[in-house]
């Protein structure tokens, strides 16, 4: 079992650190585990990875991650900052309520952190510089709220642990409502507190736009939401049909309504999409060798049947689970994280009675808080390049952040009627 654990966990490890790509990483641990095993089928091999994605769901993915770029780069992103603005302009801290406010909206439309961040950043950080606001406390407050779209659906790491884990993804997405809402809450609840405690300026009255004519300016921006949530739940489409109409109804808007791509621009951002989505099926790839190698191994049952014999109670389970899941998230990201990792732990906590969907929003949230944890939280380098910050004040300025979020996770964890409220609300 040692050389096992050396080989699933120690192998990828080290290839990271030596600077391996991770799908080369992820392969190589998964292919070396195989060729220790006696008489292992080396020769499904290709099947496999093939076969690996060969899942209608997974379409979704690529299709969300166009539907981002597009909304970003089509000005509904543009739009739905200026209705939340609107919205909270005669509150103190209206422009960090904005950003929390525009985070979550556009959370709902894409289900993408990095795409949230990219189009709410370059909209908003300029305008919380220019109004006194830092740019360690700007930078990290967007690459925080940002994850809130990772978990409020529909959210493609929920995705992703669906398709690995088998559970139902429109469940999934329902799960992610309220944590997604209450991580808004408790945000937008400190960056207000730290405005009153701090006296920062109300805008004034000439500053602050109409709210009536940003709502109508936005309408299109907002029915996206309603469009993608309401065809899944109201049984018209599925989730990766829902992505498909997110990608249409963003191209027309974005040409027709806003007229702020052209043709060319739409090719253009859909090559760039299609670049990162072919990195992530790569992933994809080697992820489904490396979990077909665990099942031949019989690690993960290895495993299960030790954690099982340490007579842990399951709170003390949830506890370990989440430190090892903070620890992993600030190295990998959720994508790779959740691929390797849910063959794993799945079984261990099917046996010890933690509802799936529960685990899933568990996963998620903590594995998404990695993207802006030091030292290699992906957002905070977003933010480096994108607001030319350094590196090491937003490793401090996001601090305050990374408590809160620890705090909502454990409340998640310990209190699982907040992830499963809506779904059994409305089944």
């Amino acid at each position: 079992m040692i050389v096992d654990v050396l080989v699933f966990f120690g192998l990828p490890l080290t290839l990271l650190i030596l600077g391996a790509p991770i799908y080369a990483a992820i392969f190589a641990s998964g292919l070396t585990a195989l060729l220790l095993v006696p008489n292992a089928p080396i020769h499904a091999v290709q099947s496999v990875l093939f076969g690996s994605l060969n899942n209608f769901s997974l379409l979704a993915i690529p299709l969300f991650v166009l539907a981002g770029d597009l909304m970003a780069q089509g000005g509904l992103a543009k739009r739905l900052v200026s209705w939340a603005l609107a919205g909270v302009g005669g509150v103190r801290g209206s422009l960090p309520l904005a950003a929390v406010a525009s985070a979550t909206t556009f959370g709902a439309m894409s289900g993408s952190a990095s795409a949230c961040l990219a189009a709410v950043g370059r909209i908003m950080y300029p305008d919380l510089r220019k109004a006194g606001y830092s740019e360690g406390y700007s930078g990290a407050l967007l690459a925080s709220t940002a994850v809130i779209g990772a978990v409020i659906p529909p959210s493609i790491p929920m995705i992703i642990y669906g398709v690995v884990a088998q559970q139902s993804i429109p469940d999934l997405f329902l799960a992610g409502v309220l944590p997604g809402l209450l991580i808004a809450l408790v945000i937008g609840v400190y960056v207000w507190m730290k405005a009153r405690h701090e006296k920062q300026n109300v805008l004034a009255t000439g500053e602050r736009p109409s709210f009536l004519r940003e709502t109508k300016e936005a309408s299109w921006s907002l029915a996206a939401p309603v469009v993608i949530l309401g065809g899944i739940y109201g049984g018209i489409f599925t989730p990766t049909e829902a992505a498909g109409v997110a990608v249409i109804y963003s191209m027309l808007v974005s040409r027709y309504i806003y007229k702020e791509l052209t043709w060319r621009d739409m090719w253009r951002i859909t090559s760039e999409s299609m670049y990162l989505v072919g990195r992530l099926i790569v992933i994809f790839a080697a992820a489904g060798l490396y979990a077909w190698a665990l099942t031949v191994s019989g690690l993960a049952q290895k495993l299960g049947t030790t954690v099982t014999e340490w007579q842990l109670a399951t709170w003390q389970l949830l506890l370990i689970f989440n430190v090892l899941m903070l620890i992993v998230g600030a190295f990998l990201d959720p994508p790779p994280a959740l691929l390797i990792l849910t063959p794993v732990f799945f079984p261990i906590f099917q046996a010890a009675g933690v509802d799936p969907i529960h685990l899933g929003l568990i996963m998620v949230v903590n594995l998404s808080m990695g993207m802006f944890t030091p030292p290699i939280g992906v957002n905070l380098f977003i933010a480096n390049v994108l607001f030319k910050i350094d590196i090491g004040v937003l490793y401090r300025s996001v601090l305050p952040f990374v408590a809160l979020y620890v705090a909502i996770l454990m409340i998640l964890t310990y209190v699982p009627e907040i992830t499963l409220f809506a779904l059994h609300a409305f089944k």
